[in-house]
């Protein structure tokens, strides 16, 4: 994170908020699986050090921070949208209610968001979507370590139910062995059906 980390957080403290929140989601990319989001409050001043953007971070470093972030943040809350209503409604939708809901678990209640990316979500909270926000706001970065963390576990834990896609390697994300395992086993009850390189493989009901 950069010296300016605080930046964001401490222009909507001068505008009069208090309870501000970063937000951020994990699992747009995938093939399988959820979009998970993670909306964090850290306390000011924060003690926690090496906080940036997960995807900059080892998952070793990932893990150590991830805890310590359920020692020290005020609240967290977590969102999570599964396959099957990411097909109903579109990734886009399904990422910004689970940021939704990420937000109506936390407690306290935040009075402004800070959201990575360009959208505001279904609030009637104040916010600010921030381009590049895991980059540029701490709380946003702590986020997106807690979303990515979150979603992993998820994925490691399917891993046991669906043994033949290597989740716990891939997580969902269109690698080669994973569309490997799609073309030779097909489809499971995790993978997004309206994905290209999923829908491919589909079996059509019998009669159509």
């Amino acid at each position: 994170m950069q010296t300016d980390g605080w930046a964001f957080e401490t222009r909507a403290v001068e505008d009069g908020f208090a309870g501000i929140a970063g937000i951020d989601e994990a699992g747009r990319g995938p093939l399988a699986g959820p979009v998970v989001s993670a909306a964090v409050m850290l306390p000011r001043p924060c003690r926690l050090e090496g906080i940036a953007d997960s995807k900059k971070l080892t998952p070793e470093k990932r893990k150590r921070l991830y805890t310590q972030l359920y020692d020290e943040a005020v609240s967290i809350g977590i969102g999570i949208v599964d396959a099957v209503e990411i097909d109903r409604i579109n990734i886009l939708q399904a990422s910004l209610l689970s940021m939704a809901i990420a937000v109506a678990n936390l407690k306290p209640r935040p009075d402004y968001l800070l959201i990575d990316g360009i959208f505001q979500i279904p609030s009637d909270l104040p916010q600010r979507p921030i381009p590049k926000g895991d980059s540029l706001s701490i709380s946003i970065a702590a986020a997106s370590i807690v979303a990515k963390v979150t979603r992993d576990r998820i994925m490691e834990r399917y891993d046991q139910d669906y043994p033949e896609f290597g989740f716990s390697r891939h997580k969902g994300y269109p690698t080669s062995a994973h569309r490997e395992a799609i073309r030779r086993f097909g489809c499971c009850p995790i993978h997004r059906t309206s994905f290209k390189g999923v829908r491919e493989f589909l079996v059509p009901a019998f009669g159509k």
